[in-house]
């Protein structure tokens, strides 16, 4: 995987850059200057471009949009401190494919990375109730029917209510007494049966239909 980093950060770039690089990651190039970062970008055509939310030069949704006025296709990411809810929405809405915030484990950003550049949009878990509130009423998608919540299990709906909260598969593993292999597969089990393609998109549903104020029962 090749990645290019935009950062106005000295320290923080050269510390992912090295953290990367013993992963296996090639980092074509790790630039503080955003105007050189989006000619890099465009230059190098990187698989993943990792971008800052706050820099002085510009923000990271202006430099979104004028990677995306130039056409360019590889997915960018969000890796910033940030966690107002506008950032998140406003980074989303202007095509950025993921939202992930810096203090993550090492592992996790690898495994988002890995999955962004497969096509997914990862927003990082403690985000997710954020979003799901932020986009009620705008989303394009219609809601499922009734019928398709209908076929979630107790057990599901419990574990959705726990990705509406944000949680990990960790924590809820940890919280349910169960292992994170099990929860991986009853979330794969939701997404299918919502006919939705990420956690967010399943919060999203949890939250707008008001499941979990219902109060579910496990199994």
């Amino acid at each position: 995987m090749r990645v290019l980093l935009i950062d106005d950060h000295a320290l923080f770039r050269m510390g992912l850059t090295e953290l990367l690089q013993r992963r296996g990651i090639d980092v074509v190039a790790a630039v503080g200057d955003c105007d050189q970062g989006i000619e890099w970008v465009v230059e190098k055509q990187p698989d993943v471009v990792l971008l800052d939310m706050r820099m002085p030069s510009m923000n990271g949704v202006q430099v979104l949009q004028e990677l995306r006025r130039r056409n360019v296709a590889m997915p960018v990411v969000m890796l910033t401190t940030s966690r107002e809810e506008t950032d998140v929405v406003n980074a989303l809405q202007n095509g950025a494919r993921g939202y992930l915030l810096k203090d993550m484990e090492p592992d996790d950003l690898l495994k988002a990375l890995n999955d962004i550049v497969a096509g997914q949009t990862v927003v990082a878990p403690e985000l997710t109730i954020v979003l799901a509130k932020a986009v009620q009423g705008e989303v394009a998608a219609s809601p499922p029917s009734h019928r398709a919540l209908a076929e979630l299990t107790p057990r599901e709906l419990e574990i959705l209510c726990h990705l509406a909260e944000g949680q990990s598969n960790k924590v809820i593993a940890r919280n349910l007494g169960i292992s994170d292999g099990t929860v991986k597969l009853h979330v794969k089990a939701i997404l299918r049966k919502l006919d939705v393609h990420s956690r967010v998109e399943a919060a999203v549903i949890a939250v707008e239909q008001s499941i979990c104020s219902r109060g579910v029962e496990s199994d």
